[in-house]
């Protein structure tokens, strides 16, 4: 892969360096600011890009909001958010962007190397990870939605771990269901939240963003 990392720590830019090298991958361009990463990514068409979100000059929330205008100029161009912090405003609108090819880990809860490597090709691919503390802060702040209140506890239980980006498998495993009842209520979300067959989206994806917006 092709990759682009924006980091304004030295130490931890060199670091992903090294980590992404010694997986085989192409580090086209690492940088140290908003406006460096937008200009990468639009120079190099990155596979994936690693961003951080608080950068120069007010370490806030620059970083974050780069990815997003780095995803006007180049449309779905893969973001993965990797930062100590969740940044729920601007979060929410990345994901709002078009949530294929976007992840956002938190630093501190990254405790394998090769789940951080199997994210980032995730990411690459057009998949969405999300941290499950990050979707639990977006959560937290959501606003109601009369559709979301159409669902039942258990569907709201099997939504939630759907945006931890959890499969069927392992929603049947952690709620102590048959992966058939799991099928059943993915259904019944789906059809209270008029995500239809005819979407041509991943009706997944777009129920867990009618869950964040929510």
């Amino acid at each position: 892969m092709r990759i682009v990392i924006a980091e304004d720590s030295v130490l931890l830019r060199e670091g992903l360096n090294r980590l992404v090298a010694d997986a085989g991958h192409d580090v086209v361009a690492s940088v140290a600011s908003g406006p460096e990463l937008v200009e990468a990514i639009d120079r190099e068409r990155p596979d994936v890009s690693i961003v951080d979100v608080r950068m120069p000059p007010t370490f806030r929330d620059e970083g974050l909001r780069a990815a997003i205008a780095a995803r006007d100029r180049v449309p779905l161009t893969p973001i993965l958010i990797l930062s100590q912090y969740v940044e729920e405003r601007y979060a929410g609108e990345l994901l709002e962007s078009g949530a294929a090819g976007v992840g956002y880990l938190l630093k501190d809860r990254v405790a394998d190397v090769s789940e951080f490597m199997l994210a980032l090709q995730q990411v690459a691919s057009g998949g969405t990870v999300l941290d499950p503390e990050v979707v639990s802060q977006l959560v937290t702040r959501r606003r109601r939605d009369d559709r979301l209140a159409d669902l039942t506890p258990r569907e709201q239980e099997v939504l939630a771990l759907i945006a931890e980006g959890q499969s069927n498998t392992a929603i049947a495993d952690r709620l102590f269901i048959g992966e058939g009842t799991v099928e059943k209520h993915i259904s019944n979300i789906f059809s209270k939240l008029a995500l239809d067959d005819a979407v041509t989206q991943h009706r997944r994806v777009l129920a867990v963003l009618a869950y964040l917006r929510g």
